[in-house]
């Protein structure tokens, strides 16, 4: 074994020589470590899922929400939108509430479930997070709303005129049938089966359309269940915090413990050469 290798025995005297610095420097990562702990405003964070809405009446292939997912998630990362939340509950952007909502908001899109929005935010108290994360909803509600409201009112539009359309298609089938019986005309006959094929077309697209402005496939971007926020403080963490703050303690204990026997030891050995120099002369 090489002599310069230490070992736990070492480790362990250099402990109980320069135990002073050791105690001295665990004892101020303690303090500072306390003093952290009481200075701290602690934060809670409120979790909430987003369901984006939206009206299915696009084209085949084409996205039916309201808005598409990405844009979605850019949307709520942009200052305007959170400045907006904001004042809407009354807090400054440029307080210490409002720098802490911008700095903690996350967004994770969950693509598969939905598609859902996982939104977290932090705040000073538990009220506060809630409020936030209902407010940063009821915003993008808002936004939602207008873009959705003219995609109804087209596909509420095209479904006046089909109800319109297949109610002057019955009264003239209707015609039609008193006119065949009476005539016994072929033609009239073939007119009739023309209507009701034409009857038969427009029936199908209000039932499609219908169902497309169902509960089932039309709805409003809301949250999936309501905001959820834990009883205790995600931040700082007690356990977490003390743990840590003792382990740089103890380490930065043993340095200095180390550090300070190597500064003896060079100074124990430069006063032997001292000594010896003085002995030859």
């Amino acid at each position: 074994m090489e002599r310069d290798e230490i070992y736990l025995i070492d480790m362990w005297r250099i402990v109980a020589r320069e135990w002073r610095w050791f105690v001295a420097v665990l004892a101020i990562i303690v303090i500072a470590t306390f003093v952290f702990m009481r200075t701290t405003k602690p934060q809670w964070q409120a979790t909430a899922w987003i369901q984006i809405g939206q009206v299915d009446t696009a084209p085949p292939g084409q996205d039916p929400k309201v808005e598409p997912l990405q844009r979605v998630l850019e949307r709520l990362q942009l200052a305007p939108f959170q400045n907006d939340v904001l004042q809407s509950i009354h807090v400054a952007p440029a307080t210490p509430e409002g720098g802490l909502f911008r700095a903690s908001l996350k967004v994770e899109p969950l693509p598969y479930a939905g598609p859902l929005i996982k939104l977290t935010i932090r705040a000073h108290s538990p009220q506060q997070a809630r409020e936030l994360a209902e407010a940063t909803v009821a915003r993008l509600q808002a936004v939602h709303g207008g873009l959705e409201g003219a995609q109804l009112r087209l596909a509420r539009a095209r479904l006046d005129e089909v109800q319109t359309a297949l109610h002057n298609a019955i009264a003239e089938r209707d015609r039609l049938q008193q006119a065949a019986a009476q005539s016994r005309d072929g033609v009239a006959g073939l007119l009739l089966a023309s209507k009701d094929e034409g009857i038969h077309t427009l029936q199908e697209t209000r039932g499609d359309l219908l169902a497309r402005l169902s509960a089932a496939y039309t709805y409003s971007t809301s949250l999936m269940w309501p905001v959820y926020v834990p009883e205790g403080a995600v931040f700082p963490n007690p356990a977490l915090t003390w743990g840590m703050g003792i382990l740089l303690g103890l380490f930065l204990g043993l340095v200095a413990a180390v550090a300070r026997n190597a500064v003896r030891r060079r100074g124990a050995s430069r006063a032997k050469v001292r000594i010896a120099q003085s002995v030859g002369a």
